[in-house]
């Protein structure tokens, strides 16, 4: 089957190169002309286990292409897939001028039918305006062609997109087309051999709300949890004996209750804002999703209070360690990153970082290119020598297990202040650290310079 692509981001690569491994003819299609020829030669510009080898394979059996030729991209398939971004307006609402460039693109050129499906996340509705944007356009050119548009979101978990297209969970398709239908039970056979009804059909309507319903429900869980934490810091419990307590009830599970400095990336933080701005353009308060989004604001902030209490709120002139820049582990993406937040805290009181992370150190420098108080470095050993206290971010694997005695050695401060609960506080203090996590008992007090012999 032939597949167009509109999109060479994230969804629309891992879309394309995924569908084109099981023996599709897939072209991607983007404006950005470097981008297209970088694809073309291997460069990917994103980090996603797996992924470069997936679309070099692909590219070199002639399966996917990529191109910014948008009369071939219209004349290349039936099935057109949009997988553009919609970026956060100022209200939080999404904005859809490319979702509609896309489909207006689409209308100037069609000469056959055309399946147009809606991969980007997008608020409901926006189904109605791409048939618009394309009826409009057929009747500008008084042509009279069939088409359908429908809805198919997107369920790819940074870092696991490949495991996850390969072996969904559930693929979601809002048409009342029977024609789409079946073209759809056929382009999606090869990922459902084992279990047909991972394939869920629904009207248009339904599917996009699906989206930003699940994306909502999980960023629910998590800022419930640091809600919880937050509570459990001043009461003296420990969130993990709580989160264990809770788990084991079969009706809640473990999954999504782990409590941390705050969630990011480029879905929960925007799916939640578009949500409430949807709500609020149909006359209805989205209360439970207006506090989620403000557990989650206050809760990037909490790892930089914890700072500044250990320092008398005085950090100027201080340089502090940061280990985990994205906003979790195996992906580079820094979009609406805790790490962020907290640095650039630490800048505006006086401070300076020396940060290391095992993907996201270029994309890190991309977003501060001429920041000097920002020190990237090879290895997490390099951030510590002299440093007044480690912070940590991110949750990657090469973290867990820590010689304390170098660690103790390296700073200046035996003082770790930890976002992601990786280590036991009780083996922490028996060290000789000062160790504030998230939820859990702890020497909490503030820290007297104790200091290394080194830095006496």
């Amino acid at each position: 089957m032939k597949v167009t692509i509109y999109g060479s981001g994230y969804v629309g690569l891992v879309t394309g190169a995924l569908i084109a491994d099981v023996g599709n003819d897939v072209l991607c299609v983007d404006v950005d002309e470097t981008k297209v020829a970088n694809l073309k030669k291997g460069i990917i510009p994103i980090f996603e286990p797996g992924l470069d080898d997936v679309i070099k394979r692909n590219v070199e059996a002639e399966r996917l292409d990529f191109t910014t030729n948008m009369d071939e991209a219209v004349a290349h398939s039936e099935v057109q897939f949009i997988a553009v971004g919609t970026p956060p307006g100022e209200d939080g609402s999404a904005d859809m001028q490319y979702v509609a460039a896309v489909a207006k693109t689409i209308a100037e050129r069609m000469t056959e039918r055309k399946i147009v499906v809606n991969k980007s996340t997008v608020p409901v509705g926006t189904g109605d305006m791409v048939e618009q944007v394309i009826a409009d356009g057929l009747t500008t050119r008084g042509e009279s062609i069939p088409y359908a548009v429908i809805s198919n979101p997107e369920f790819l978990k940074e870092g696991a997109a490949i495991e996850d297209f390969m072996k969904p969970d559930r693929i979601v398709i809002g048409t009342d087309d029977e024609h789409a239908t079946n073209v759809m039970r056929e382009l999606y056979a090869p990922f459902c051999r084992n279990r047909r009804d991972r394939l869920i059909f629904m009207s248009r309507k339904s599917s996009e709300l699906t989206k930003y319903a699940a994306n909502s429900l999980l960023a629910t869980k998590i800022s419930f949890m640091n809600e919880l934490s937050n509570i459990a810091d001043r009461l003296g419990a420990d969130i993990e004996d709580v989160r264990v307590g809770i788990g084991s009830d079969p009706r809640i599970g473990y999954h999504f209750i782990y409590p941390g400095c705050g969630y990011g990336g480029s879905c929960f933080p925007k799916d939640v804002k578009a949500l409430i701005a949807t709500s609020r353009e149909n006359n209805y308060t989205a209360e439970l999703l207006q506090a989620v989004d403000s557990v989650n604001d206050r809760q990037k902030h909490v790892l930089f209070e914890k700072l500044m209490k250990h320092f008398d709120n005085d950090i100027q002139g201080k340089k502090f360690a940061v280990w985990g820049l994205s906003f979790k582990p195996n992906t580079d993406d820094l979009r609406e990153a805790p790490s962020r937040v907290l640095i650039e805290s630490i800048f505006e009181h006086g401070g300076t970082v020396r940060a290391y992370d095992p993907v996201a150190m270029k994309e890190m420098r991309h977003f501060y290119p001429d920041e000097k108080r920002l020190e990237l470095v090879g290895t997490a050993n390099d951030t510590l020598d002299g440093c007044d206290a480690l912070l940590i971010n991110t949750e990657w694997r090469e973290f867990r297990s820590l010689d304390l005695a170098a660690l103790k050695q390296s700073l200046n401060i035996p003082l770790v202040i930890d976002g992601r609960n990786l280590y036991d506080p009780a083996q922490m203090s028996e060290m000789g650290f000062t160790y504030d996590c998230i939820g859990r008992p702890g020497q909490h007090a503030k820290l007297v310079a104790v200091k290394s012999e080194k830095s006496a």
